[in-house]
């Protein structure tokens, strides 16, 4: 008996499962349309407590409507950045049906100007977009007395 618990077959694999359960009907989930809108969602959302301390990084993940599907924070990091990794996003992305993402993250500093880093990720995180087919529509920067838009300052 012991032999045989020992031995691996080849054939038994784990069965992976796709499956996304909404909690809230289409029509009580907020919708956005531009900057303005999605800094209120997310300013409703995040820790207060955490703004100027730690930096998260957070995705909205919405419809094809502009409906929020919801928010996933991504990473949380130390107090000048946190690590992003792009397969996380769009596996997030990807489970909850979304058809674009508008990514977010917070500086404990204040400063709302986005880093060379911000911009290199903000890059890659797009073009990763692209290939899927699920455009990220802009980038926040929050702070504790504002935001920056990536797509309001042209810079998507």
């Amino acid at each position: 008996m012991d032999a045989l618990e020992g031995k691996i077959d080849l054939f038994e694999v784990a069965e992976i499962k796709l499956s996304y359960s909404a909690k809230v009907k289409a029509s009580m989930r907020p919708s956005v349309c531009g900057s303005r809108q999605v800094y209120e969602v997310l300013s409703k959302t995040w820790d207060r407590e955490r703004l100027e301390f730690v930096e998260d990084f957070k995705v909205m993940l919405l419809s094809r409507a502009n409906r929020v599907l919801g928010i996933v924070t991504i990473s949380s990091g130390g107090t000048a950045g946190t690590v992003v990794d792009v397969k996380l996003v769009f596996a997030a992305a990807i489970k909850s049906n979304s058809h674009s993402i508008i990514l977010s993250h917070n500086h404990p500093s204040g400063n709302l100007m986005p880093s060379e880093q911000d911009k290199r990720l903000t890059r890659r995180i797009k073009e990763a977009g692209k290939i899927l087919d699920i455009p990220v529509l802009d980038h926040l920067i929050l702070t504790a007395e504002g935001y920056y838009s990536f797509a309001d300052d042209w810079k998507l």
